[in-house]
């Protein structure tokens, strides 16, 4: 997207204009994974460049500056991400939820995070003129990849920002940054949207079983529609068979079938499940998964309260190590095995 945004994101956008007159040289948009964060935050970066910006703050779409940044090479203008993403359209690289595709072109796997390299590479940048007499723009997503030196590389940038800089970060825990880094943003939260819009944008864009797969990744469109275009459902079946019925046997069998699986995916997949049997205990109601009502009704009505909120409690700090175990398949036993305990 160039210059227009999500339908959701109609009322966030309005509120950041408020912001120009006064931009922060640092803002960090946050949110759930699978809204169009890095869509919203790159349609803004291409309107702070505008020679020509439209009154609502939208890119012109036709100026020089339009041109250079429709085709990736403006040069007040730099993208921030990881090796993993950069053969992947700006988008929603910042939503994959740690899942990466290994090309055929290289043997290693492309790294996920943001390296100190990477911050490094922008001092040249930050320390010349700009082209136009305009600002420089850095956009860097997902924020929570830089790993520590980077960080640590980007917190010195933030506390001496240089002049006529503005840096546009996306997150989807901020949980997961530094507290400095925090503490030099302007934090500009990007809701979720509710599920009739999610719904109605989806079906809009041809999407068939939108509800299911809408409700499967917890109300984020984009999410949503990256699942339904792969259109396979095979190993979110398995693991959910699984947790319907949990056995010590069946939960080694599944974790030696899904190691190869990200980790991050199926932790998402399992608190989700935890929180629709939670629902169920308390309010009779299921919001992800209600093709498993029956399933989840039957797990609700012999897991003790403890227990549960102890198993919500585990997969929530599973989630901060999913993306670098030690090792995939003695984290998916380890993950399937208390969460059969908890049923026994």
């Amino acid at each position: 997207m160039s210059n227009s945004i999500y339908p959701w994101q109609e009322s966030s956008w309005q509120q950041l204009q408020l912001l120009r007159q006064r931009m922060p040289h640092a803002i960090l948009f946050h949110g759930a994974a699978g809204i169009g964060k890095s869509d919203f935050i790159e349609a803004f970066a291409q309107g702070l460049l505008c020679e020509a910006v439209l009154p609502d703050g939208h890119a012109c779409g036709v100026c020089a500056s339009c041109g250079w940044f429709s085709q990736q090479n403006h040069p007040d203008y730099r993208r921030v991400r990881p090796e993993a993403l950069e053969d992947e359209p700006s988008g929603e690289g910042e939503e994959g939820d740690g899942e990466v595709k290994k090309t055929a072109k290289s043997a290693k796997a492309p790294s996920k995070e943001i390296k100190i390299e990477q911050i490094r590479n922008l001092s040249d940048f930050m320390n010349i003129s700009t082209h136009r007499q305009g600002l420089r723009v850095v956009v860097l997503y997902p924020a929570e990849a830089l790993n520590m030196p980077a960080s640590n590389a980007l917190l010195k940038t933030l506390e001496e920002p240089p002049p006529g800089t503005v840096f546009l970060l996306a997150s989807n825990s901020l949980d997961r940054l530094l507290p400095t880094i925090l503490s030099r943003c302007r934090k500009f939260a990007l809701p979720m949207p509710n599920h009739a819009e999610a719904l109605a944008w989806l079906k809009a864009q041809g999407v068939p079983d939108a509800d299911s797969w809408l409700r499967e990744q917890g109300g984020a469109p984009l999410a949503a529609m990256a699942q339904a275009e792969v259109g396979n459902r095979d190993d979110l079946e398995v693991l959910l068979q699984l947790l319907a019925r949990p056995s010590v046997e069946g939960a080694l069998k599944v974790a030696d079938k899904l190691q190869k699986v990200p980790l991050s995916a199926q932790v998402s997949w399992v608190q989700r499940w935890l929180y629709d049997v939670f629902s169920y205990k308390l309010a009779g109601s299921v919001r992800y998964y209600p093709r498993y009502q029956k399933e989840l009704a039957a797990v609700a009505d012999k897991i003790h309260v403890s227990r549960l909120l102890a198993a919500i409690k585990g997969a929530n700090e599973r989630r901060a190590t999913a993306d670098h175990p030690l090792s995939p398949k003695l984290f998916l036993e380890d993950m399937l095995l208390d969460y059969t305990a908890c049923c026994a």
